[in-house]
């Protein structure tokens, strides 16, 4: 069986016990990055063989891993952190497993998507995710323009060298949208910073931001 297992975001409490049992049970774990993965084993005792599975390498890994899951091997996906295959590795080999009727499973768990949304109090009982801001100008006024038309709070991923100019942009693109900004969640120094986004742009100003970064925005009605 394939086991997509979420891991914490930041705290490592937040994994769950359900998650701990089946890493411990199985044959062994692909990991994104396993320096990562192998920090957190080592916090609650589990010594498990890691295999590198990520981007570059994963269709490479593919055709072994489908080999090992047909033997009745049990393995486990973890990506760096939260919910595996959610702009991470790991549907393509979801796709080939599906393919040979290989059984897949997911452990439901951290989500750095739903936590931040959780956070912010831009509507959200529906939403629309988009990945990683674009970084081209090009592109970034094309994920404005979906922004504005979906209506919709829109959630991106954001780097934290690149975030005051997503932030600009959303500016220059959107006049009036409401922009949250949530940073180093489920750690010691979460942060969320939420306003109209020129509010929001002038408190980025003059910061130098660190953690992983997730960008919510609300364009406001036409």
């Amino acid at each position: 069986m394939l086991c997509i297992v979420a891991t914490p975001i930041g705290n490592l409490e937040d994994i769950t016990l359900r998650a701990l049992r089946v890493l411990k049970e199985a044959d062994y774990v692909l990991a994104e990055d396993t320096r990562k993965t192998g920090m957190m084993l080592k916090r609650y005792g589990l010594k498990k063989r890691m295999l590198s599975f990520f981007e570059h390498n994963e269709e490479k890994k593919i055709p072994e891993i489908i080999e090992d899951l047909s033997a009745g091997k049990i393995i486990c996906l973890v990506s760096s952190a939260g919910t595996p295959t959610v702009s991470d590795p790991g549907y393509k080999l979801v796709r080939a497993a599906r393919k040979q009727s290989l059984p897949v499973t997911s452990l439901p768990g951290a989500s750095s998507i739903i936590n931040a949304l959780a956070l912010t109090s831009l509507a959200h009982e529906r939403f629309v995710f988009m990945g990683y801001f674009p970084r081209k100008a090009s592109e970034r006024r094309k994920a404005c323009e979906k922004v504005k038309a979906s209506g919709l709070t829109t959630v991106f991923f954001e780097s934290p060298y690149r975030v005051l100019s997503a932030v600009e942009s959303l500016s220059q693109e959107i006049e009036g949208a409401r922009v949250a900004l949530m940073r180093e969640m489920t750690k010691k120094f979460e942060e969320v910073i939420e306003g109209d986004v020129k509010e929001v742009l002038s408190r980025l100003k003059g910061r130098k931001l660190k953690g992983e970064i997730v960008l919510a925005v609300n364009a406001p009605n036409p």
